[in-house]
């Protein structure tokens, strides 16, 4: 078995380092999300954080891992002994397409229907107590696994309730979760469970980049030698996480700097307590890991860049990041009046090698401790868990992106100038026009039942969801669907005598007894955007009315967990401004920089719609589409739309156009555009959620005035 890739030989993630130390010294942070882009190291920085964590002493015999200093009085497997051992920290991984059953865990079959007992098989959440659970894309996590981790991690405990099973023990986890935001982003429920968040991206400097390959073809080409190599430096950084935690419970959080963190959250205007909460705890964290007695406005600063960004968004559409400058300005409005001297532990200083975490010495990126093995002495900000500033610390700069507000969280301050390497959104293109405000949208379903990806959009036959029938296993379902208990042994009951069941034995059964239950929930749907851009609805208001109502449609199929599109026409062409994503600010960056003017030719937007969803249906064959096309119906180009739209109507494509006209002339071409489409047609403000209420509204009172009469 191939060893996991060392922390310490991790080149220039200062920032994603150090929040994975802080949630190890103080479990109740509530873990780390970490977000980047693809081939960063995430996953490989998560796993290399388990071998660092010091053992556990768990109650033996015990399932659920109890501590035989506090065991757990509702614990399955009580009673227990007065044995227990040591066992390494787990780092349990939940893959995105578990199962219910395989998190919570389930009845044991085998037992129920071989020895007639009634036993329960415990999930991946038992394992992962006083451990890491680990959730590698959680942004794609299906939403019913989702809310089983928002239980557990909010109540610390697991309930299950079912299959006549009633079963509770305790889950207390460190959380953390990697994620590329180009596939879409998390739940607002769940993305605030997460104390911490760290934005990674690969560095610019060819100079880092190459040390990251030649540490990496080293490890391929010898694992068990390289492991050896950065050995003692990761046994010296273990040893300083037991450290800080023995530390922790002394740090002193002074009212002043209480009222500091109250001011700062404030400030950011975050919603609810928790922010408040995740500052304090992480700001203690810091301390003891810098080997303090008491913390200071540099480890609440440090804390707030790490758990504010991401409690700062409204919606999708939101950037992330904080505001350095503002940080700063409210730090100094709220710093307490008479702030002590940072005082530091003598034991508190860092360990491995060269201080830093990401175990990097500036002067020698070859080895642990270069050819002398001897070690500089460290300074203060080495203390707080960042490098000295030298290649390394740009390094850490450029690999790792703005974290959470945009620099090394642990030492950096803004800079005046701004940072090259921080991504920006491409300037809108001079022609383009901003869009109104998002509005609360009219719920569009595709008809029919089908069998995409949960969602919470068209009706579908899904993991998760009530059980509307049960069917027999055959060749074709034979793992299609969760086995229903009930329903098997009804089927198996009549037959019990025939086969010669004794009385108190187990019940006998055939494979052509059991029962799959069928259960019926919600779908994310492919929602395709076709948008006119041409000369006919490039009138300013007209189009920033467009723009709103997109926009609007963007965030409804955000919060119903859909892949989106963006085909955009005009001129002679269209073009597939966004391929299918989940990442709906994707969407909407492209929707700023849209130009406008130009012919009409909505054929090519039509065919250009066509193969995108195509494309799509070779690639998920079972996400359904929903065509959304949002002109004001007349082609200036290209040949006549008729043909295409009927070609879309004969497959049985859902559509929706948004009719754009305005004007007291109006030529009602949207009307028969949507006629071939076999789709529904809406204006601008039909598309509104409010505007249906409110025609319903009015005819029921219409309705009520004609009885009265």
């Amino acid at each position: 078995m191939v060893p996991p890739y060392p922390l310490t030989a991790v080149v220039g993630m200062d920032d994603l380092v150090l929040s994975l130390l802080l949630s190890s010294v103080a479990p109740d942070i509530g873990g780390v999300l970490v977000r980047g882009e693809k081939g960063t190291a995430k996953s490989t920085a998560v796993r290399a954080l388990a071998n660092l964590l010091p053992p556990v002493d768990v109650i033996s015999g015990c399932r659920f891992g109890c501590d035989p200093h506090a065991p757990d009085p509702e614990c399955p497997d009580q009673p227990h002994g007065h044995e227990h051992h040591p066992r390494p920290a787990r780092l349990v991984e939940l893959p995105v397409g578990a199962t219910e059953d395989r998190l919570l865990g389930s009845l044991d079959l085998d037992r129920a229907l071989s020895a007639g007992v009634r036993a329960y098989e415990p999930g991946l959440l038992a394992g992962a107590h006083r451990g890491i659970l680990y959730v590698d894309e959680v942004n794609l996590l299906h939403d019913h696994l989702v809310d089983v981790l928002l239980d557990a991690a909010a109540m610390g405990r697991v309930h299950i309730e079912r299959e006549s099973i009633s079963i509770t023990h305790a889950a207390r986890f460190v959380l953390v979760g990697t994620m590329n935001p180009e596939e879409g982003e998390l739940r607002p429920q769940l993305l605030d469970r997460f104390g911490l968040t760290v934005e990674v991206r690969a560095s610019r400097d060819p100079q880092v980049r190459a040390e990251v390959v030649r540490r990496r073809l080293a490890f391929d080409a010898d694992p068990e030698a390289f492991v050896k190599e950065w050995q003692e430096a990761e046994r010296e950084l273990s040893a300083r996480i037991v450290s800080a935690r023995e530390r922790l419970a002394a740090v002193e959080l002074s009212d002043g700097v209480l009222h500091q963190i109250a001011g700062v959250c404030a400030a950011f205007d975050v919603d609810g307590m928790r922010a408040d909460l995740v500052v304090a705890r992480t700001a203690r964290a810091h301390a003891a890991w810098a080997g303090r007695s008491s913390v200071t406005s540099e480890d609440v600063r440090v804390a707030a860049m790490f758990a504010l960004p991401h409690r700062r968004r409204r919606d999708p559409f939101d950037a992330p990041g904080m505001d350095e400058n503002l940080l700063d300005e409210a730090l100094r409005d709220n710093a307490p009046e008479d702030p002590e001297p940072p005082q530091t532990d003598p034991d508190g200083g860092p360990e491995g090698p060269q201080g830093g975490p990401g175990g990097q010495d500036p002067q020698n990126p070859q080895g642990p401790q270069g050819d002398s093995g001897e070690q500089e002495p460290v300074d203060d900000r080495q203390a707080a868990g960042s490098q000295p500033e030298s290649v390394s610390d740009q390094a850490g700069r450029d690999q790792a992106g703005p974290s959470p507000a945009g620099g090394n969280a642990s030492a950096r301050k803004n800079e005046d100038e701004p940072d090259e390497q921080t991504p920006r959104a491409p300037a809108p293109t001079q022609d383009a026009v901003a869009a109104t405000s998002p509005f609360k949208v009219r719920s569009f379903k595709v008809p029919g039942l089908g069998k995409g990806a949960a969602g919470r959009r068209s009706r579908a036959l899904t993991v998760s969801g009530r059980t509307i029938a049960t069917l027999p296993l055959t060749a074709e379902r034979d793992s299609g669907g969760r086995v229903h208990l009930p329903a098997t042994l009804t089927a198996a009951a009549t037959q019990q005598h025939a086969r010669g069941r004794v009385p108190g034995g187990p019940v006998l059964l055939r494979r052509d007894d059991i029962r799959l239950g069928v259960r019926e929930g919600r779908e994310g749907n492919l929602i395709l955007f076709c948008v006119d851009a041409s000369g006919s609805m490039a009138a300013k208001q007209r189009m920033a009315a467009v723009k709103g109502a997109v926009l609007s449609l963007l965030l409804d199929a955000y919060q119903r967990r859909d892949r989106v599109g963006l085909v955009t026409f005009r001129g002679q062409d269209a073009e597939l401004a966004l391929p299918p994503t989940g990442a709906v600010e994707a969407a909407r960056m492209r929707l700023d920089r849209l130009p406008t003017g130009g012919r009409t030719p909505l054929s090519a937007g039509l065919r250009k719609s066509w193969t995108a969803i195509g494309n799509e249906r070779l690639r998920d064959p079972h996400r359904r589409p929903l065509l959304v096309i949002v002109t004001d119906g007349r082609h200036t180009a290209g040949e006549d739309p008729t043909r295409i739209a009927a070609e879309f109507a004969r497959r049985g494509i859902r559509s929706v156009v948004v009719d754009c006209e305005r004007g007291p002339v109006r030529l009602g071409m949207a009307g028969k555009l949507a006629a071939g489409l076999g789709g529904e047609l809406i204006t601008l403000d039909d598309l509104r959620a409010e505007s249906l209420a409110g025609l319903v509204r009015h005819q029921v009172a219409q309705t009520q005035e004609r009885r009265i009469a």
